[in-house]
């Protein structure tokens, strides 16, 4: 009598995946969940920076917006729009135009000075309020 090769392995003790591999690996799988959570529970980690309630309030922006912080400085009341929204869209469309400056004669030098003069400007506005607090 022929055997299907399942049959055989099943005769000689040997797992199938499905379902005692599937199971095995599922129950490791909702261990090591319940595991991580355990220990998260157990010792939580403070999130955040810690509130001085009696402190004067100062609103500062995260680092990373440090540099639109300083131009909304420099570009009070009804400027605004332009320190908010027209320096950084021109700064993009800069970063934007330095492939096709890039192609053309010379264009590798502009494009160099173009990006330098970007992220000098840049690092600039972020190192000014983040030195200044």
């Amino acid at each position: 009598m022929k055997m299907r090769s399942g049959e055989m392995e099943k005769g000689r003790g040997e797992k199938s995946f499905y379902p005692e591999y599937v199971f095995e690996i599922l129950l490791v799988v909702f261990l090591t969940i319940e595991l991580v959570l355990v220990i998260a529970m157990l010792y939580p980690q403070i999130i955040g920076r810690q509130i001085d309630f009696q402190a004067e309030f100062q609103p500062r922006p995260e680092w990373y917006f440090l540099w639109l912080y300083q131009l909304v400085r420099y570009f009070p009341g009804r400027t605004a729009f332009i320190g908010t929204v027209l320096v950084p869209l021109a700064a993009v469309i800069l970063l934007m135009l330095i492939p096709f400056i890039d192609k053309a004669a010379h264009g590798r030098v502009k494009a160099t000075v173009i990006l330098s003069a970007l992220v000098t400007a840049f690092l600039i506005f972020t190192l000014i309020p983040a030195l200044g607090r």
